[in-house]
């Protein structure tokens, strides 16, 4: 498939050649349900933590006798409905993190980018790039690519230049091609890709070198 590609001055200068296996294919929205509660959940630190009633500070003393003064039974001062006492059932350090196979994580990544470049959202470049780190050259280039709202820049490599010049604009982010995740492709209203980044996703994402895609390999990976 192709589509059109810009520069960072607003330009059409060519096309681009996209991979059906990672543009073009069916999003699987199950999959990437599962792939975006993966991420969040493994960005949990599980640091919490409450004290029970063998952990706060207070005298072990039963308050008073256990019969004969006409009030409700006490045993102990640290009990969890008394102030300063501990918590009852409350959360303690764990982990959040869950595992996912790696061709369920890929086919996640590749089903919200064929959502995104499906509905309009994506936008290819040749290249992005700046002198110096600054921010209004970064709102002309956004201004002449026609793009408004929260916008996700990604890069093949590492550009500080680049990088710094987008940070002070709210809604704006870089990520590295090989970073590519479901939660960020879908949380922006645009996606802008330069030509080299389509080049590194299809490296890790699309099929093995000599690989023929049909119809049964979608159908297994799905």
């Amino acid at each position: 498939m192709e589509a059109k590609l810009y520069n960072q001055s607003g330009e059409e200068v060519g096309v681009i050649q996209l991979s059906d296996y990672l543009f073009g294919i069916e999003p699987n929205v199950p999959v990437m349900h599962q792939a975006m509660e993966r991420q969040r959940a493994n960005a949990r630190l599980g640091t919490h933590n409450t004290r029970g009633r063998g952990e706060v500070a207070g005298s072990t003393r039963k308050l008073y006798r256990q019969k004969g003064t006409g009030r409700a039974r006490q045993g102990s001062i640290r009990a969890p409905h008394r102030k300063g006492g501990g918590v009852a059932h409350g959360p303690h350090p764990r982990k959040y993190t869950r595992d996912m196979p790696r061709k369920m994580r890929r086919l996640a990544v590749r089903s919200a980018l064929s959502a995104r470049y499906g509905s309009g959202a994506m936008l290819f470049v040749d290249r992005i790039a700046f002198d110096h780190p600054r921010t209004r050259d970064m709102i002309a280039c956004l201004n002449a690519l026609n793009l408004s709202g929260k916008t996700l820049i990604v890069l093949d490599r590492k550009d500080e230049a680049l990088q710094r010049s987008a940070n002070n604009l709210p809604g704006v982010k870089t990520l590295l091609a090989q970073y590519l995740n479901v939660i960020d492709l879908l949380q922006h209203d645009n996606v802008v890709m330069v030509q080299a980044a389509v080049d590194v996703a299809e490296g890790y994402l699309g099929l093995p070198a000599g690989a023929v895609a049909d119809a049964d390999d979608h159908d297994e990976e799905a």
